[in-house]
């Protein structure tokens, strides 16, 4: 379990988070959703040790995140940001063998190996494993950062924005692979996302932000309601189930 515990986030005299507190459940998917400048991806840095609070405490499983060793949190925590752009020349495989770093330290093993081969296979990506990450589309690409946290095998997951400028296809893609990573191998994802379809069809629990701290949280049936999307997003939804999911309609 994740523990946050009255965190405040300013950029100079601008407040970001205001004493935010909550409790991320193990073993599911935790959707971050919120209008932009809630402070999701900030929460996401500070859990992720990319960015310090000003106050407050995080834990993770009862230990201050303060206190980890790097490598020791690299084997626990596998991070990707929203922005993954590189402009060394690699290929997929090279790519998702990086994943494996906090085990190897660089010096690959049959495990670490085999790791890579699972990874790969995962994300449906063999026949192009060997063709370089600047010769694919931006969709393959992010497959290949996803399949590169797969190989880091921790038990938590952060995403900021997994899905960004996706197509249709690569974005169900990605989610139905966080879906299994949760129910197949147990992990904990926390994701930052936009689409609150996409939030309300693959995650167990969703936390709405605003104003800078938790304005409320829950399962995805506690959440997802005309009146809690509305307060969160101030427009008007019409909520539909299709074979048991709530699908937000929000276009008139």
């Amino acid at each position: 379990m994740v523990e946050i515990k009255a965190i405040h986030k300013s950029y100079g005299n601008h407040p970001v988070l205001n004493g935010l507190s909550l409790n991320i459940e193990k073993g599911k998917i935790t959707s971050f959703v919120g209008a932009n400048g809630t402070g999701k991806s900030t929460l996401l840095s500070i859990i992720a040790r990319f960015i310090k609070a000003n106050s407050g405490e995080i834990f993770l499983e009862g230990e201050r995140i303060d206190s980890i060793k790097d490598f020791d949190m690299a084997k626990k925590v596998a991070v990707l940001k929203q922005s993954n752009n590189t402009h060394i020349k690699l290929s997929i495989r090279e790519l998702v063998s990086f994943g494996r770093f906090p085990h190897s330290k660089g010096r690959l093993t049959k495990d670490d190996n085999n790791a890579i081969d699972q990874a790969i296979k995962y994300l449906a990506l063999e026949e192009i494993q060997y063709k370089n990450i600047d010769e694919i589309s931006g969709g393959q690409r992010q497959l290949a950062f996803i399949a590169m946290v797969v190989a880091q095998d921790t038990d938590y997951i952060l995403l900021d924005e997994p899905l960004n400028n996706l197509d249709m296809k690569h974005s169900v893609q990605i989610m139905k692979t966080l879906r299994r990573l949760v129910d197949e191998r147990n992990k904990t994802i926390i994701l930052v996302i936009h689409d609150i379809n996409f939030a309300s069809c693959y995650s167990d629990n969703i936390v709405a932000l605003k104003n800078g701290n938790v304005w409320k949280h829950g399962t995805v049936r506690e959440m997802i309601n005309p009146q809690n999307l509305k307060e969160v997003f101030d427009i008007d939804f019409n909520i539909q189930e299709v074979n048991d999911y709530k699908i937000c309609m929000y276009y008139r």
